[in-house]
């Protein structure tokens, strides 16, 4: 088994081990289902560990038969292969109306593509809303199951990451898209 945890309190969270450096996924038990709260990725300043417990005090390692399931696909898309996540085990209900809908559109986008912020306002019926976009994608809670790597700014540079430009980069370039060593994506498959 890749991961390894303790016995699940309020929330949990697994450690997963990638080529990025490691990730966590913060998890709790509600009623008979699993949903996962977080995805945290990589940060070179802090540990997982403690970005998870700034946000989830008190979380201690733990893993269920669903967490193993999603590491294990978060780690063969990290490997350059295309997977299917399955958005029911996500709290998507934590997120704003908003929020969802922006996630919801984004994850959309077909891998080998990318969209700006804007064209993805503009399909979500908010012209000159590129900016909330973008915001709603900065905090996503659910960045490879929710691929926000794939919007990037309407100038065709990379934009902002959660886990950095050079992960946004090192991701799309696995997916097929070229990026130049300025950091402009060089694609004409942009969707909506």
């Amino acid at each position: 088994m890749l991961l390894q945890g303790l016995s699940a309190k309020s929330s949990s969270y697994a450690l997963l081990p990638s080529a990025f450096g490691t990730f966590g996924v913060v998890w709790q038990r509600a009623e008979a289902a699993v949903k996962v709260h977080r995805i945290q990725l990589p940060n070179e300043r802090t540990s997982v560990e403690e970005l998870i417990q700034e946000v989830f005090a008190g979380a201690g390692q733990g893993l269920c038969p669903p967490v193993v399931e999603l590491c294990e696909r978060i780690q063969t898309f990290l490997e350059g292969e295309a997977v299917d996540f399955d958005l029911g085990i996500i709290a998507l209900e934590r997120c704003s109306d908003f929020q969802q809908r922006v996630l919801l559109a984004e994850r959309e986008i077909p891998r080998g593509w990318v969209s700006t912020y804007g064209k993805i306002a503009r399909h979500l019926g908010i012209p000159g809303g590129a900016r909330a976009v973008g915001g709603a994608l900065a905090r996503n809670p659910f960045p490879i199951v929710i691929p926000c790597h794939r919007a990037i700014r309407s100038d065709g540079e990379l934009g902002g990451y959660q886990g950095g430009r050079e992960m946004k980069r090192a991701l799309l370039e696995l997916e097929g898209i070229e990026v130049s060593p300025a950091g402009r994506v060089l694609t004409d498959r942009v969707y909506y």
